[in-house]
């Protein structure tokens, strides 16, 4: 049993349920364990008004449809969702922006998202680093429905996109050292918070393009922390 190249695997009951709220008409076909008959039910009734197909299957055959045992019982493949180039005249209002440059683990995006969409944000900003991660299988599944949930753009150009959300956005840098604390960023106005790759961080010309830098302060001995904790902690400290 297999799965055509070009469909998205959702694993999950969370991430399912996210699809079929936001994107039902782009569901090709569910999958789904007898023990996740209850939570299948709603979307098989969707697919069945569509005339698309859904089955009940064995834990085994999930595990080769979702291509990892961590399927969650149940499993819908999907169109790819497009992501548009940014706008800034598109992003919708928000306290912060995440703009995710040259993060190259589809699981770090996956939980970026997820905190973000947990923490209020409603938009999710992509560069063209090639390094950067896309909307992939492992990304639905780490982001347990955020990923649905937020806006989705693509910056091909990211000091160009910075340059042009402001000054309507405040452009926020986060580096390992040499900013401001998060209780000394301004709050007049909504913040794209811009985070880069794991290991080499964000590129000079991205943070020349920025209007400012955050910083973590450590309270303890280990330097840093996982991109997708920093993340979680730094939207949260500047959304309040």
């Amino acid at each position: 049993m297999t799965r055509a190249p070009d469909l998205d695997r959702h694993c999950g009951p969370a991430a399912v349920a996210a699809l079929f709220a936001r994107r039902p008409q782009d569901v090709a076909r569910l999958f789904h364990v007898a023990a996740r008959r209850r939570e299948a039910g709603p979307h098989c009734a969707v697919l069945a008004r569509a005339r698309k197909p859904y089955r009940e299957v064995l834990p085994e055959d999930l595990a080769r449809i979702a291509g990892t045992p961590h399927h969650g019982g149940i499993v819908a493949l999907a169109w790819p969702r497009a992501v548009p180039a940014l706008d800034p005249r598109a992003l919708p209002p928000a306290r912060v922006t995440p703009v995710l440059d040259g993060i190259g683990n589809p699981h770090n995006l996956g939980a970026i998202a997820r905190s973000a969409a947990f923490l209020g944000c409603r938009a999710l900003v992509l560069s063209g680093d090639p390094r950067q991660a896309g909307l992939s299988d492992a990304a639905f599944r780490t982001s347990e429905g955020g990923l649905e949930a937020l806006e989705i753009f693509a910056a091909q150009d990211l000091p160009a996109a910075l340059r042009a959300l402001s000054p309507a956005m405040l452009t926020l840098a986060a580096v390992p050292r040499g900013g401001v604390p998060p209780s000394a960023v301004p709050r007049d106005r909504p913040i794209a918070l811009v985070l880069g790759n794991e290991e080499d961080g964000l590129s000079p010309a991205t943070v020349a393009a920025c209007a400012g830098r955050v910083t973590l302060p450590a309270a303890g001995p280990v330097e840093s922390l996982n991109v997708s904790v920093a993340a979680a902690v730094l939207i949260h400290a500047l959304t309040g």
